[in-house]
């Protein structure tokens, strides 16, 4: 996404920013306005760059635990901000471990959410659901779940994954050194908090927008394969796997070969990578002139939505852009930041995410936040 001005002192920040380096202005995201407000009586009072003010107090989670950033209307239906709002179960908070975790967890999850709003997706929440005043048959919500047994051995009791609209996050993976190890055992070439919220959000939105829908189930099939088969069972093969299979082609990642399911999954991650990495990109007016001796290559000129574009327009401007960050990374002594190669194939497949989400947009009464 893009970087946020100070509405006080008009420096840029980062999505994640409390306090203002430059003016030391508090500050809150409002959804509203997809940008700060800062605190101008350093009480109650939440102001945006024109001198506004609205009616906004901070999330509860932030009163409560000094986690979250976000603003909420004083006339909302919940104290909790429209990422918060979202969590049926908070970590064990008493293990010294859990808090800073937890914080990290957040922000991830919070960056889910922007993006999320942006593309106009339903989110409704499982509190919504139960009232029966959810604009779909199923919610979403977050376990976050401390799991003694991993953080004293190693074996996992608790498993990452998504269930009827809810996911569940083992917090080990919020622990750097841990999910490393657990990147290179699986042999994986990116593994993050915010990629494990993009692949299973990407479940519920297969629950909520596919699977109850016959024609886009057909869709579906004809693109990721039929998904009724056995998912324990294709689990089993694809981990007993004893030859690597050939999937670059065909799918976006090894993993996304293991069921229909999760190639969706994979498929919609990497739609969400794409869209907020030119995002971002754009957010801060990066071009490219065409790169020497590249048939072609247009460069980078990033005069479109990404999260409107279509999947070939979006791969077409990642292609530079990735071989620059790769380059950048590359130059710190890091691996590539984006090791990814898309076929032909995996764009359709992005490309119907992106429809898919189009089409959900376009359901009366899901505003847009506002574009930036």
């Amino acid at each position: 996404m893009r970087a946020f001005p100070c509405p006080n002192c008009s420096r840029l920040n980062h999505f994640e920013v409390r306090v203002c380096p430059g003016c030391a202005a508090t500050l809150g995201y409002d959804p509203a306005i997809d940008g700060f407000r800062f605190l101008a009586d350093e009480a109650t009072v939440w102001k945006d760059e024109a001198g506004s003010v609205a009616s906004v107090v901070v999330c509860a989670n932030n009163n409560d635990y000094q986690i979250c950033n976000w603003l909420v209307g004083t006339n909302d239906w919940t104290p909790m901000c429209r990422a918060c709002r979202h969590n049926r179960t908070i970590p064990d908070l008493t293990q010294p471990s859990v808090p800073p975790r937890w914080s990290k967890i957040e922000a991830a999850k919070r960056r889910l959410f922007h993006t999320l709003m942006k593309l106009g997706l339903p989110l409704d929440t499982k509190a919504q659901e139960a009232a029966g005043t959810a604009s779909g048959v199923q919610g979403l919500a977050f376990d976050f779940l401390y799991d003694a047994a991993a953080e004293r051995a190693g074996s996992h009791r608790i498993f990452t994954g998504h269930d009827g609209g809810v996911i569940t996050l083992n917090l080990i993976e919020a622990d750097d050194s841990q999910r490393e190890r657990m990147r290179s055992a699986m042999g994986e070439p990116y593994r993050t908090l915010l990629g494990h919220f993009r692949h299973e959000v990407g479940h519920h939105f297969w629950s909520r927008l596919v699977e109850t829908d016959e024609a886009e189930l057909d869709a579906f099939r004809s693109l990721f394969g039929d998904e009724r088969i056995d998912y324990q069972q294709a689990l089993k093969a694809h981990y007993g796997e004893q030859e690597a299979k050939v999937w670059s082609n065909d799918y976006v990642s090894y993993y996304a070969t293991a069921h229909p399911w999760e190639d969706f999954a994979e498929t919609f991650a990497h739609y969400l990578h794409i869209v907020d990495v030119l995002a971002t990109a754009k957010g801060f007016d990066l071009t490219f002139a065409p790169f020497p001796n590249a048939p072609g290559d247009s460069g980078l000129q990033l005069d479109m939505d990404p999260y409107t574009a279509d999947a070939r327009t979006l791969v077409r401007a990642m292609k530079p852009l990735s071989f620059a960050m790769n380059a950048m990374n590359r130059s710190m002594g890091q691996p590539d930041l984006y090791p990814f190669h898309l076929s032909d194939t995996v764009v359709g497949k992005v490309d119907y995410v992106r429809k898919l989400a189009c089409k959900a947009r376009a359901v009366p009464g899901r505003a847009l936040m506002a574009n930036g």
